[in-house]
């Protein structure tokens, strides 16, 4: 198994702690400083800048005055640009792995994919940059030219998550340099170090000063509402909660800023009687395990024909069983911590809710002892439709299974929330997959398979669960103006 070169505390002290802002390091927030904690030992990793208004601000102006002569820069440059981080973020897995997982847990074999992943946004928005088209025509009385052009958005905030520290912001920064516009990212308070090594490959990869500024701080709403508001911010991407993206959603309206949205879910993963059994409880692992379950997409509600349910539950609370619990740095291990005491108290009381409603935990079910924030994996079944973690993003290790009789009938109990960004079905019959795949109200479905993220596909949501996509062909369409120019035919 390849290791870092580094040494845990030398990775550490090679991340810069300040705020990136013109093409500078500085100091924020009049010297205030915030932890970065180790979810998997509840130790302090490292303090960092902690920014303020003032500091949201200045990034702001840096943006602005940098967009015009970004937007002038050719499509190639921007693209190489783009190709060499991909390549310098490839070259440097194993100190990006490491740092992620110490940050927020996930095991180092899915910190390695997370990097993979992540740096195939820079390459696949490297080749879309130079793909940005237009249209030319006639009106149809033959009176006028049509010409039609498009061009950046102008400079965006990009606000990413905690769960795929490096991978969301990629899928944000990637499109947004590709279609030449600055940016103020500002990482979740959890997991800035990525964000702040991910700056500093694209510095070293030839980004020019001013074109990414990277705000870190623990005061989100006192640092972002003034930029939504100021009239300068013309586009916020911004992946997290529902709740918190009603919130920005409002800030927006208020300057009319463009939005594009990758919010929670509720993910349905429905198994027909006729399903390969095995394919199915290999996406169901791939579906509920990835990133110990804290990922939107999740498989969070697991809908199994009665005829099968038992076989299936017993078969999955086999393997979840047999899962390795522990640091996520250790290399036998299968499931991390979760990213803190909030959430694994979360996950707790929502067992305790389902069992009390008649669910049997078939494995797990309980909190491990620590330092660090673990949860057994566990399989619940019987779970009653009443339960809480039926109608909540669960974002943890945790897999209910409810047993179904009738096609009509789950597909209707699938699209009975007010999310809608992925769902899994598993059937051989090719009917039916493209009905059910056709009646779910969701963005994205995983047919026969746990697993739908890719660079090359857009993703994103319905309902409650987003506005927008990212990555694929429209991906950076989200970063870009139509402008229509009428010009006159004559003689």
């Amino acid at each position: 198994m390849p290791t870092t070169a580094l040494s845990t505390d030398e990775l550490i002290a090679s991340i810069p702690k300040q705020l990136l802002i013109g093409g500078r390091w500085v100091a924020g927030g009049m010297g205030r400083s915030m932890a970065v904690e180790d979810p998997a030992t509840g130790r302090v990793l490292c303090e960092i800048a902690d920014a303020d208004a003032e500091d949201g601000r200045r990034a702001l102006d840096a943006a602005a005055k940098a967009q015009d002569g970004w937007a002038e820069t050719s499509a190639r440059e921007r693209g190489e640009i783009l190709r060499r981080a991909y390549e310098i973020i490839l070259s440097r897995t194993e100190e990006l792995a490491l740092l992620m997982t110490l940050e927020m847990g996930k095991p180092l074999a899915e910190a390695r994919g997370e990097v993979a992943y992540a740096a195939e946004f820079f390459r696949w928005f490297s080749e879309e940059a130079v793909r940005i088209d237009g249209g030319f025509a006639r009106t149809p009385d033959g009176r006028n030219r049509i010409l039609v052009m498009r061009q950046p958005v102008g400079p965006c905030l990009l606000i990413t998550p905690w769960n795929f520290p490096l991978a969301m912001a990629t899928r944000k920064i990637g499109p947004a340099v590709a279609a030449g516009c600055t940016m103020v990212l500002k990482p979740a308070p959890q997991t800035p170090l990525s964000s702040l090594a991910l700056a500093r490959i694209l510095q070293q990869a030839g980004l020019p000063d001013g074109v990414l500024q990277v705000i870190t701080t623990s005061r989100a709403g006192e640092v972002v509402a003034p930029l939504l508001r100021s009239g300068r911010i013309r586009k916020l991407s911004f992946t997290g909660s529902t709740a918190v993206g009603r919130t920005l959603l409002a800030q927006c309206a208020e300057a009319v800023v463009r939005t594009s949205m990758e919010l929670g879910g509720n993910a349905p993963f429905i198994v027909f009687p006729d399903a390969d059994l095995d394919a199915a409880l290999e996406g169901a692992m791939a579906a509920k395990m990835r990133n110990m379950g804290e990922a939107c997409t999740a498989a969070n509600r697991l809908f199994v024909h009665r005829e099968i349910a038992d076989e299936f539950g017993q078969r999955l609370a086999t393997r979840m069983g047999a899962l390795r619990v522990g640091p996520g740095t250790a290399d036998d291990t299968d499931v991390g911590p979760l990213i803190d005491e909030a959430s694994r108290r979360k996950i707790g009381a929502l067992v305790d809710d389902a069992v009390s409603r008649g669910a049997r935990v078939l494995t797990g079910g309980s909190m491990l002892d620590g330092p660090g924030y673990f949860y057994s994996p566990t399989v619940l079944a019987d779970v009653d439709m009443s339960s809480e973690m039926l109608k909540t993003e669960i974002f943890g290790p945790v897999a209910p299974i409810v047993a179904f009789d009738d096609e009509t009938e789950i597909v209707g109990t699938a699209n009975a929330t007010d999310w809608g960004l992925a769902g899994y079905v598993f059937t051989q019959d090719i009917d039916r997959a493209l009905r059910v795949c056709e009646r779910l109200d969701v963005g994205m479905v995983g047919l026969n398979t746990g697993i739908v993220s890719t660079p090359a596909a857009p993703f994103g949501g319905v309902k409650q669960s987003g506005l927008g996509r990212e990555g694929g062909r429209v991906g950076i369409g989200e970063f870009l103006e139509y402008k229509y120019v009428a010009i006159p035919v004559r003689g």
